[in-house]
């Protein structure tokens, strides 16, 4: 197959599903992945699509460069995602040993959670504060603070989290792809995202509606890192299996 006929064919399979990955057209075009990555680079230089980890996305797609404050997200959706927390407190049991990434919906779910019998550990000040105050045993890890997330975030944060095991995890993110996976903007609020996870034996993502189809920076982890909670299920997502709607 000639590149032309291939550059056509992975703007169509674009077109009509908005992201592939680069194993979905090895196994599409019938060559090899080194080609495969070499038609994306040739696409994403001519605009005709966006090369993302993994693959590629359709050009028209939504990409978040910089980070809101925490005081521009309060509002958004704040019906949805006190919805998802209260979802995601449910699950936590007794005797965990449970993270909570910073984040404003991961706030809302404080507002649910019985803390009695339950160790948090957080890269989040403001969610040490409130849970000191409800008197949980809460464990704030050391780290770069970061002014617009109010999180604790860098490699010192991350080599604290490796000496943990965490039953369950709960995280925010600002975007979710089906090529991307699950993104943010900040490379070292992303490490500290991507080794939470890695400790963690089950972990969430709490996100609305919005975030789906957005692209970030940085991926902290792959679609199959962790279980979504979210208020609807969009249509491309149909399919997936570690969903769950509040």
């Amino acid at each position: 197959m000639l590149s032309e006929q291939r550059h056509g064919l992975i703007l169509k399979v674009l077109e009509e599903r908005h992201s592939i990955t680069v194993s979905e057209l090895k196994e599409l075009l019938h060559v090899s992945e080194a080609t495969v990555r070499r038609d994306i680079v040739t696409l994403d230089r001519a605009g005709r699509l966006v090369k993302v980890f993994g693959g590629a996305v359709k050009a028209d797609n939504t990409y978040l460069l910089q980070e809101p404050t925490v005081k521009q997200k309060a509002e958004l959706n704040k019906k949805e995602k006190m919805q998802i927390a209260k979802c995601a407190a449910g699950l936590i049991q007794q005797n965990d040993f449970v993270y909570l990434d910073a984040g404003t919906t991961t706030g809302y779910m404080l507002d649910y959670l019985d803390v009695a019998e339950v160790t948090f550990v957080t890269n989040a000040v403001s969610h040490a504060q409130q849970l000191a105050a409800k008197g949980a045993h809460v464990i704030l890890i050391g780290g770069t603070l970061k002014n617009t997330t109010e999180a604790v975030v860098g490699a010192t944060a991350a080599l604290m989290l490796e000496n943990y095991h965490f039953a369950a995890g709960f995280f925010g993110t600002n975007g979710i792809h089906k090529a991307a996976g699950f993104t943010t903007p900040d490379e070292n609020e992303a490490l500290v995202k991507k080794v939470a996870m890695r400790q963690c034996q089950k972990a969430y993502i709490l996100s609305d509606h919005t975030k789906f189809h957005v692209v970030s920076s940085v991926t902290f982890a792959p679609l199959s890192g962790g279980t979504i909670l979210t208020d609807t299920r969009p249509e491309e997502f149909q399919n997936m299996k570690n969903m769950i709607i509040c």
